[in-house]
């Protein structure tokens, strides 16, 4: 039987918009996520969310630099992180350039954003047809929320039969990529009010300082955490962090410090595959 109550915890090392110039160690080439990797998987992580960038150190989406970063990272660490890329727009890809992308780098996983890949109604029939190839291709989706209202959307097309994989595994954001910007745990309780249809596995990510407090809060609540410089670089007592690791960390100690359990990325996977 599979363990449905241990935590996962994700990192996030770069995301798209972060440098050097914001932390040195963050990762950027494929030796550094395989780098950060490795010390995250030390620290108690089960996935790696994964961004790549061009030579200037731009966002991008493109399916060989995916290969090239998961390739470092499986020389690293082998299957034990859940290797997750993401399909981000970041206002440069349009619908069909993000899906176009993940089916030719044919991930294990990967994360969708609900409003770049449904900016509109006219996007439903093409978003549903490419979640039934990521089923078929056996490529694991996690949707990515920012609001409640994207929740409901979500529940909505489940029930017109638009979603041909039951019970997606869902990221709420917390807050939004905003220079100061600073989650609380309280920020999660819209996600979970009466009326919002609740994802079976679902994961939260935070910005800030409180990042730590959100994600255990999560985790107490049923949920599942990630973590990294993505979104924060500043550990619960305010002192910067040396590395993704050093945030992961935070999070193991509070989640175990609540007398819940880890999950490695095996149960992970296991979870994903029974959501």
């Amino acid at each position: 039987m599979l363990d449905q109550n241990r935590v996962a915890i994700a990192v996030a090392p770069n995301g798209g918009r972060r440098t050097k110039a914001d932390h040195p160690a963050l990762p950027i080439t494929p030796d550094e996520l395989a780098h950060a990797a490795a010390a995250s998987l030390d620290a108690g992580a089960a996935m790696i969310h994964v961004h790549v960038r061009d030579r200037d150190g731009r966002h991008l989406l493109d399916a060989e630099a995916y290969r090239a970063a998961t390739a470092a990272i499986r020389t690293r660490v082998g299957e034990r992180l859940v290797v997750q890329i993401t399909s981000e727009a970041l206002g440069i890809y349009r619908p069909e350039q993000q899906m176009r992308v993940v089916l030719e780098a044919r991930p294990e996983a990967v994360s969708l954003a609900l409003r770049e890949l449904l900016p509109d109604q006219t996007h439903e029939t093409a978003f549903a047809s490419f979640l039934e190839t990521l089923r078929a291709e056996k490529i694991a989706p996690q949707i990515i929320l920012y609001s409640p209202e994207e929740a409901s959307y979500l529940a909505a097309l489940a029930g017109r039969g638009m979603i041909p994989i039951d019970n997606l595994p869902v990221l709420y954001v917390l807050g939004r990529y905003t220079a100061g910007q600073r989650s609380s745990p309280a920020d999660l309780l819209p996600f979970l009010a009466p009326g919002i249809t609740a994802s079976r596995y679902w994961m939260v990510c935070a910005f800030g300082g409180q990042e730590t407090a959100c994600v255990t809060a999560a985790a107490l609540l049923g949920g599942h955490a990630r973590v990294g410089f993505e979104n924060n670089l500043f550990l619960p007592d305010g002192k910067l962090a040396s590395g993704n690791q050093d945030l992961v960390a935070a999070t193991k100690r509070a989640v175990e410090a609540c007398g819940l359990a880890l999950a490695d990325a095996d149960t992970l996977r296991g979870q994903w595959a029974a959501a």
